[in-house]
């Protein structure tokens, strides 16, 4: 029965744990990708009203008179930030 050859011998193992390692890889992959709280280091940050507000003038979609008069709204109604 010994009679079948060697097994799969060390080129058989290499390409065998390549194989997993790289299945093992896409697994983390596409976990990582679907879920998108994982890569930013935990559950995604909600932004904050004033943090939209100003990433809006930053980009240029309001002016400085809307984004003071916003601003001005926003410290009225919410307590300040520490």
């Amino acid at each position: 029965m010994m009679g079948y050859g060697w097994g799969m011998g060390t080129a058989g193992w290499i390409f065998m744990a390549l194989f997993w390692i790289v299945i093992i890889g896409v697994v983390i992959w596409a976990v990582m990708a679907l879920l998108p709280g994982i890569r930013a280091g935990g559950a995604a940050r909600a932004e904050s009203p004033r943090d939209i507000l100003d990433r809006r003038f930053a980009r240029g979609e309001i002016d400085v008179d809307q984004y003071r008069l916003a601003r001005a709204e926003l410290a009225e109604h919410q307590p300040e930030r520490r």
